[in-house]
């Protein structure tokens, strides 16, 4: 610092010493004073000369010398403390000096470095811990699931088993990146990797249906496909706007739309958005299109959805683009269940008909948990009717931006990395021939347990099934579904009680789903569903005499299920079926 601009300070600064010696130099007009960082020039002339202050040099830091300090004296000497007392402005002030790291005697600083080690060892090894040590009672939790899924009957059509590869994916270290954001374009740095995963997923996505990349787009980033259905709805519509589904008891999804008959909204899409559902024929089971139709008129829809979550039957895309072109609707095909099978070509495909098309990717598809929205980009066509307006004048899509920006950042954070590699896996397999096979199969036992079902006299809506599910009517047997599924649990049968149209709802539904993905990914054939039937049949036996006995009640018939000998007899049967196939992804001991 230079004062030298200056003729005249008031400013007065004095130090005085415990451990300096005053300089030998008499000082001069302008006094240089130096140490390891700091160069700072005081021009005497400005001290008040009435009031003469002796100068001392300003060193901040002590004086490197080669003194030589032996460990014991280094350790007294640490007790004493070496400061400078001085003023500014009046103010007493008091400035510590700042050892030397090298006067730390030997001892002191070993110890510190074991510290550190020490520290550094702790946080190793609980990031390395196996889950058996890590958390013992997760993991005994997690052993007795294994091994109730590998001694059960899985019969949830909803649900089914992944391979070894896509599990590896999902427990891998892609969970650690935050990537919010679409590929190229994130809020975080550090995601070129993440990005190629992406980037393939996305490829991967449109070959498994067989898409042309210049007329859809597709974003793998959804949770589930409940998030994709809501993110179409967020991205195309204003609150209060109207859409329309299938009604839940006559086998549509509760994120199409659903209340109850008292009023009471059950998804967020009926509180958000107006919908009215569209139902099947009360005699046939099957969607009645010419009421759809009418419905669709008077409701006027901005969305009009297909697809269902317990319709074992194809759906007529043509028929309902027609009534969606007609009521000036965007076509939305929710193809949840039925993912795989279009994939493989063995159903009908909604992508020739549909404006956007959303699925789950862990049902018939066999991937990871999760999401994915196809939309239609470039430019709009007429083919099948499709009105060039589709609610507005501009001659292409844009569904994708809208889209996107709903999925992130609207509804969504970060994308869960870890699923979207494994979906990437999952797709690659379902463009092979062998995936085609295993979907055929899976058509082959759902036939095959309609035939051994039909031959036991049992009532199934719609006399049968054109994909991986089938619905029983429990009610020609007296039976509650809700009881059924309860007696199927406790003999290792897992399986979901389901609406059957004319019910008052979901809440006390008349029939149970079946479907056959799981086993099939077990290795189970026409053969073991003949087998299978036999266990089910004998469950709604046992249901049924339960029921006379305690009645169809909650409590008394639960009650009646206890220390049933019945149920243990089936349990036993069903255990030693169920252990004769293998468990994909993972070894049973």
């Amino acid at each position: 610092m230079d004062f030298s601009s200056h003729t005249q300070s008031s400013l007065s600064l004095s130090f005085n010493s415990h451990v300096s010696s005053p300089p030998t130099q008499p000082p001069t007009s302008k006094t240089t004073i130096t140490d390891d960082s700091i160069s700072l020039q005081i021009d005497m002339s400005y001290h008040n000369s009435s009031n003469p202050i002796p100068s001392k040099p300003l060193q901040l830091l002590d004086e490197k010398t080669d003194k030589v300090h032996s460990e014991n004296n280094g350790e007294d000497n640490e007790k004493e403390e070496e400061q400078e007392e001085f003023s500014i402005l009046g103010h007493p002030m008091c400035l510590k000096r700042q050892r030397d790291g090298q006067t730390l005697p030997l001892s002191k600083r070993f110890a510190m470095e074991q510290g550190l080690e020490s520290r550094r060892a702790s946080v190793r090894a609980w990031g390395n811990q196996p889950l058996p040590m890590a958390d013992p009672e997760i993991h005994e939790i997690m052993e007795k699931e294994k091994r109730r899924q590998f001694n059960g009957i899985e019969l949830i059509a909803s649900e089914n088993f992944v391979c070894r590869a896509v599990m590896e994916a999902l427990g891998s270290h892609l969970t650690n990146k935050y990537s919010e954001g679409l590929p190229g374009a994130r809020y975080y740095t550090g995601n070129q990797y993440i990005d190629q995963i992406e980037s393939l997923c996305i490829e991967r996505a449109l070959k498994a249906f067989n898409l042309d990349s210049d007329k859809w787009g597709v974003n793998v980033q959804p949770y589930s496909c409940t998030s994709a259905n809501f993110a179409v709805y967020t991205g195309l519509l204003l609150p209060g706007d109207r859409i329309m589904g299938l009604d839940s008891p006559s086998g549509g999804h509760l994120s199409h739309g659903y209340y109850t008959p008292g009023g009471k909204k059950i998804s967020a899409a009926s509180i958000f958005f107006e919908s009215l559902p569209y139902k099947v024929n009360p005699q046939t089971g099957y969607i009645d299109y010419e009421k759809l139709e009418e419905k669709a008129m008077d409701f006027r829809p901005k969305i009009l959805i297909c697809g269902g979550s317990s319709y074992p039957r194809e759906w007529d895309y043509v028929r309902i683009r027609q009534i969606a072109d007609k009521c000036g609707a965007v076509l939305l095909c929710d193809m949840a269940h039925i993912s795989g099978l279009v994939a493989a070509k063995e159903c009908a495909s909604p992508f020739d008909c549909c404006d956007i098309v959303t699925s789950t990717t862990h049902k018939s598809l066999r991937g990871p948990r999760g999401g994915i929205i196809f939309f239609r980009r470039g430019k709009k066509s007429r083919k099948l009717g499709m009105s060039l307006s589709q609610g507005d004048c501009s001659s292409h899509y844009d569904f994708e931006d809208r889209i996107n920006f709903a999925v992130h950042p609207s509804l969504q954070g970060g994308p869960h990395n870890n699923h979207i590699a494994a979906l990437a896996i999952a797709l690659k397999q379902v463009a092979t021939p062998e995936y085609k096979a295993y979907m055929q199969q899976v058509k082959k036992n759902a036939q095959a347990l309609v035939s051994a079902l039909l031959r036991r006299k049992c009532r199934l809506v719609t006399g049968g099934t054109d994909n991986h599910l089938l619905l029983w009517d429990l009610t020609t047997l007296g039976l509650r579904g809700k009881n059924y599924e309860r007696v199927c649990e406790m003999c290792h049968i897992t399986l979901n009680k389901s609406a059957i149209f004319g019910d008052n709802g979901a809440i006390s539904p008349g029939g149970v789903r079946i479907g056959t993905p799981a086993m099939t990914s077990r290795g189970c054939v026409e053969a073991d569903f003949e087998t299978i039937a036999d266990f089910l049949l004998r469950a709604a036996q046992i249901t049924s005499a339960v029921q006379r006995e305690h009645g169809k009640l909650q409590k008394g018939f639960l009650e009646g299920l206890q220390n049933n000998k019945d149920i243990v007899e089936l349990q036993n049967r069903v255990e030693t079926f169920a252990s004769q196939f293998a468990m994909p992804g993972f070894d049973v001991i």
